[in-house]
């Protein structure tokens, strides 16, 4: 007796209720005659009562592991039988049982798990799998398993063309609060679930979704294939919405050992990173990340991609025209500027903006105003599209200009800090009171006087 319970740790889900009947030497004579008579289709249902029998005496006993080995033989009966429709039915039956025992639900399920793949056609895999989920809806003894059902039902509708479908049904999974499942396992499921919201267009929902992931999880080297398909969906994310975000994106791939150890691959994951920063608006987190680049060893590898995040960090005026003249044919060649794709004209659009608006912060560092016909001259813009551009730095909180149009001059003057304005707010503060101080002190002495010289 004791030598049954040493192997209860397989039953490690849900409460284990002390056995009063030991039923073992009951099914080790049933089970095999019933499996026997079964094969006499005339004796099937026969076969499947006896085992119903013995199913409520082990499960009123409270013999768990007896209880589970009736339970998987009906199914295995079933199974060998090629009878679909009484498997599901028994599935659904044997689960709805008063007092059934849990542990005995684990095992049942599992064993009808592996039958999925053994349909003879995908009507009856369906069916099977609708019993399975249906059964396991809501029991947190067996989330696995349905967890594991609703992905290969997710993938039957993606194949089908239901990608909405597929995203739905996956969405249901909340994967992150499973106890009981394998840490990779989740991470494996919460990736395919940010794939599906993907594939419909469902950034929002992806970027709740990707949260759910610490990406210290990846430090480990044994995690690196999901590191590469996290990342790889993330920048399929961000690479439209956020050019920042991207290259940081790249920026982690690149720093994984698998990747350096590839000199195609990390220059190609290098080149990726260099463009998405200097594509990203200009602020503080962009400059930092632009000299974080500039520091690493890689970009000896790419001296071009090296030479152009350098033209963008110098004090000087960049020529759009030189630099296609010089770096166009590269760039076009490049995926990212792709002319065949949307995405590649916005990037290539973005380009020439980010170097425009270099331009206009250049000049506003050389130059406290100038006439706006000689900054389109220097810009080789249109006087419109000049102060198109000075209009959005300015929106963007990047220069502060104020644009005379009558005499067409543009005054350039420099972006106070916080602080800078607090103490010029503090100094008028103390001005204006000196001066209330000063004026009721004048107007007490006046009519100080006129009270004495008063008869």
């Amino acid at each position: 007796m004791d030598n049954r319970f040493d192997s209860l740790n397989e039953f490690d889900r849900g409460k284990i209720v002390k056995m009063e009947v030991d039923y073992e030497s009951t099914c080790d004579e049933k089970i095999p005659m019933c499996k026997e008579m079964a094969k006499n289709e005339a004796k099937f249902h026969e076969s499947i009562d006896i085992l119903l029998q013995l199913e409520k005496q082990t499960r009123l006993g409270a013999d768990m592991i007896s209880c589970s080995r009736v339970l998987v033989a009906i199914c295995q009966i079933c199974f060998d039988a090629g009878n679909w429709n009484a498997l599901n039915e028994y599935i659904s039956l044997l689960v709805k049982r008063r007092s059934q025992l849990k542990q005995s639900v684990v095992k049942m399920i599992q064993e009808c798990a592996t039958y999925v793949d053994k349909t003879p056609d995908k009507e009856t895999k369906l069916k099977l799998i609708n019993t399975l989920r249906t059964v396991t809806e809501g029991k947190i003894y067996v989330e696995v398993e349905r967890a594991r059902l609703t992905q290969i039902l997710a993938g039957i509708k993606e194949e089908d063309g239901d990608v909405s479908g597929a995203a739905a049904i996956m969405e249901e999974l909340q994967v992150e609060t499973y106890g009981s499942m394998a840490k990779r396992e989740k991470v494996e499921l919460i990736l395919e679930q940010m794939r599906l919201c993907l594939a419909k267009q469902d950034f929002v929902r992806t970027q709740i979704i990707a949260k759910k992931i610490s990406t210290k999880f990846f430090d480990d080297a044994e995690q690196q294939d999901l590191k590469f398909k996290y990342y790889g969906l993330m920048i399929r994310l961000d690479q439209d919405s956020s050019f920042i975000r991207t290259s940081r994106h790249y920026q982690a791939v690149v720093d994984s050992e698998v990747i350096s150890n590839t000199p195609e691959r990390r220059q190609k994951m290098m080149t990726f990173a260099v463009l998405y920063c200097i594509l990203s608006p200009y602020d503080n987190e962009q400059q930092d990340m632009m000299h974080n680049l500039s520091k690493k060893k890689l970009l000896e590898e790419i001296p071009i991609y090296k030479e152009l995040l350098r033209l963008f960090m110098c004090k000087e005026l960049i020529n759009f025209k030189a630099v296609c003249n010089v770096y166009g044919q590269e760039l076009l060649s490049f995926e990212i500027f792709n002319q065949e794709t949307a995405h590649g004209k916005k990037c290539w659009t973005e380009l020439k903006n980010r170097l425009i608006e270099h331009n206009i912060r250049i000049i506003s560092n050389y130059y406290t105003r100038i006439n706006l016909r000689r900054m389109s001259e220097l810009l080789e813009l249109p006087d419109n599209e000049t102060e198109d551009y000075l209009s959005r730095l300015v929106n963007s909180g990047t220069l502060t200009v104020k644009i005379d149009r009558p005499s067409g001059v543009i005054h350039f003057s420099s972006k106070k800090a916080p602080s800078d304005v607090l103490n010029d707010w503090a100094s008028g503060i103390n001005e204006l009171m000196a001066l209330v101080n000063k004026t009721c002190h004048l107007i007490n002495k006046e009519e100080c006087i006129n009270n004495v010289m008063s008869p």
